[in-house]
């Protein structure tokens, strides 16, 4: 997007405070779809002249969004700017399949094209190229079917222009009835009525020739659906965010699978690629989906070439090399990964000139690191046209200030391994040291290099060099020191160790994280690949796993990180977890029962107080009452419906008498068991030949009236 354009954009008179804010949103998150959402509900109520900047300006940022095209060119329809509504169509109609957005051309073209001469014609050719793009889409069935309705509707005058007509119709009808989609059922019924309308014998036959094929297609359009159920098509594309395209990915491998099990190759790639063109609509910032795409393709291009169809294999080749073009000038314009895949592609069909004008493309664009773009450029062009091609773009590449040290490392291995000349890479080596000799990755991959070589001396002149020439902060010379040592180690006497080492430790000392460990440096001497001096815990108590982690050596040894990650779990306080109690709730707890088993619910803080008061459970010994049987036995009680009047006296001695007179017996099922019984009147008159409860035979209270009485 331009900067004029951006300007423009800027300017638009919203003239509430809450839709600029919105704008600047947008601006500071061109992704943020709910902002968008709340602009471009405002920009439908403005002219479109006003709005035109905004729009383009969306469809710069999603450019496979379906929703915002139709929006834009239903703005432009209102307005009635037939010709910028053209321009459109031809902008975004071939990149975006979407269904919706093809009924809407359909639309305009019906609308707009009525009153010419030759409407039919052209309405017919866009139905056809609709058809062409779109109608493999399983909601293309009203698509289908307006064609149908149209070329009925047309006028045919003769027996000739009825006869093409028919074969116009009948052709459509064929095509759709083996076109997995919904309402092909529909689609059949309206087919089979029309033959029948035509000639009864014919129908029957056409029935019989294309059943087979439409049940195939019914089938799969059943399954279809459910692949498809789920995913929001109309979703526009925004960068990879973490979220879930596994059931993209199975509609596109369920595609690949061949579900029509058709043996036309040409159909089965369309089919695929269609699949991966909706996929690519929400998912464009995915280069994973884009190679996909051009791999099948490229598949399908060398198996059609096995079968001997000349003229679809270089179809679907370019189209491969099509769908590479469209990746790398869209949504991934500096995507590296593709640019890589293209130009293999490319090579591979020996269009050597293509390939140097998809490098050329990316090492054009500015704000980028160009350091793996020169080092695949450099292999390529050693591979097609030779060293001295390479050397051209090392050339180029020290030339570029954006280049970092890889290139001279790549160029000087390259010549190392391809010319076998190492004083060439010798001098590139060096020549790359006088730019990167503070650059202790860089000095590393020379020591390897040396190392080799197996050239003692240059080697160690190459650490005196380095290490004494004073480019090195101290920080950065821990790793160089580190390969000294090791160096010397493998190679040197006894007394060359010794020095290298209390060198070493003397710049040491000026970091502060080296203070006090000059047991830990002690272990570098000795250590070897994977095996140490000392056990994991004996490191760690003398901080040699905080001398490695400081100094970045753990990167590139899976022993050393291990040392350090060895005791990070037992560091952490852990609950002991035989203890713990399963969760399992219930699933419909009782009220006021806890849903764990042996869970509680903390006391109301009226009860809470109560129990501070009581004294505690271990002061009573009993009696424990039997709550479950308690509670059945006031169940089973039959209270009087009204109080008895009291007597004169203000009390009523038979009421004791009859309390003293009723017991109950527990059963040993549990039940209560009553022998008798003695009712309760309204006057408390009751027969003495009723039968009376017995009493137990280990009453106490009894036991106690009795010796009262005595």
């Amino acid at each position: 997007m331009s900067s004029d354009m951006t300007e423009e954009r800027l300017h638009i008179d919203w003239g509430i405070d809450k839709l600029y804010r919105t704008q600047r949103q947008v601006e500071k998150n061109p992704y943020d779809l709910e902002s968008w959402s709340i602009l471009l509900r405002e920009a439908q109520s403005k002219h479109i002249s006003e709005v035109r900047p905004l729009y383009e300006h969306l469809i710069s940022i999603f450019p496979s969004a379906s929703r915002y095209w139709r929006i834009y060119i239903e703005h432009e329809m209102k307005s009635r700017n037939f010709e910028k509504v053209e321009k459109l169509f031809q902008r975004c109609l071939m990149k975006i399949l979407n269904i919706e957005l093809w009924k809407l051309y359909l639309t305009y073209v019906k609308e707009t094209k009525a009153s010419l001469p030759t409407y039919k014609e052209k309405m017919a050719q866009a139905y056809d190229f609709a058809l062409d793009k779109i109608g493999m889409d399983i909601h293309s069935y009203p698509i289908w079917n307006d064609y149908v309705n149209f070329l009925k509707s047309v006028e045919a005058v003769g027996s000739y222009a009825e006869n093409q007509k028919i074969s116009a119709v009948r052709k459509v009808y064929q095509r759709g009835v083996i076109n997995p989609m919904v309402g092909m059922e529909t689609f059949w019924k309206d087919y089979i009525l029309f033959e029948q309308a035509i000639n009864t014998i014919i129908a029957e036959k056409m029935s019989i020739e294309r059943s087979r094929d439409y049940m195939n297609a019914r089938r799969v359009a059943k399954e279809l659906e459910v692949q498809i159920r789920g995913i929001n098509r109309n979703a526009p594309s925004v960068p990879p965010c973490g979220s879930n395209e596994e059931q993209k990915q199975k509609y596109i491998a369920w595609e690949r699978s061949n579900p029509l099990r058709t043996e036309d190759t040409a159909l089965l790639t369309r089919r695929v690629v269609f699949a991966l063109e909706q996929c690519l609509l929400c998912l464009g910032h995915h280069p994973d989906i884009w190679y996909q795409a051009a791999q099948f393709l490229e598949y399908s291009c060398k198996v059609l070439q096995e079968k001997g169809d000349v003229n679809a294999s270089k179809m679907f080749s370019e189209e491969a090399a099509n769908m590479f073009e469209r990746a790398t000038s869209s949504l991934l314009s500096k995507n590296m990964l593709l640019y890589f895949a293209y130009a293999d592609y490319e090579e591979g069909r020996l269009k050597y000139d293509k390939v140097h004008q998809i490098y050329q493309k990316y090492l054009d664009i500015e704000d980028i690191d160009p350091t793996l773009a020169y080092v695949q450029y450099m292999k390529f062009a050693r591979r097609a046209e030779g060293i001295k091609s390479a050397r051209n773009v090392f050339k180029r590449a020290r030339e570029d200030v954006r280049s970092k040290y890889h290139i001279f490392v790549c160029a000087a291995l390259m010549e190392y391994y391809c010319s076998k000349d190492k004083n060439i890479a010798f001098r590139i080596f060096e020549l790359g040291l006088k730019k990167f000799g503070d650059n202790p990755d860089y000095i590393t991959c020379y020591i390897d290099y040396l190392s080799h070589l197996n050239e003692d001396n240059n080697t160690r002149v190459l650490f005196e060099r380095v290490l004494s020439s004073g480019s090195l902060e101290p920080e950065k010379s821990v790793d160089i020191w580190n390969r000294f040592l090791e160096f010397e180690s493998n190679i040197g006497d006894l007394q060359s160790i010794v020095k290298v080492e209390k060198r070493r430790s003397e710049v040491l000392s000026k970091i502060k994280e080296f203070e006090g460990k000059e047991t830990a440096q002690l272990v570098d001497r000795y250590r070897f690949l994977d095996l140490f001096p000392c056990s994991a815990a004996e490191l760690k108590s003398i901080g040699y796993t905080e001398v490695i982690s400081i100094t970045g050596a753990a990167k590139h040894s899976n022993a050393l990180q291990a040392i350090i990650n060895c005791d990070d779990d037992q560091a952490l306080p852990k609950p002991d977890t035989s203890q713990m109690i399963p969760y399992k709730p219930k699933a419909n707890p009782l009220p006021g029962e806890h849903p764990v088993p042996g869970g509680t619910f903390p006391h109301p803080p009226a009860v809470a107080h109560l129990c501070t008061l009581l004294p505690p459970p271990n002061c009573f010994c009993g009696p424990f009452v039997i709550i479950d049987q308690l509670m059945d036995i006031f169940n089973r009680i039959q209270l009087p419906d009204r109080v008895p009047a009291p007597s004169e006296n203000g009390s009523d001695v038979r009421l004791f008498d009859l309390a003293k007179s009723v017991h109950w017996i527990v059963e040993e099922g549990g039940g209560i068991g009553i022998k008798r019984r003695k009712r309760i009147g309204l006057s408390l008159d009751g027969s003495d030949d009723e039968e009376m409860p017995l009493p137990p035979s280990n009453d106490i209270y009894r036991q106690r009236q009795q010796k009262r009485v005595k």
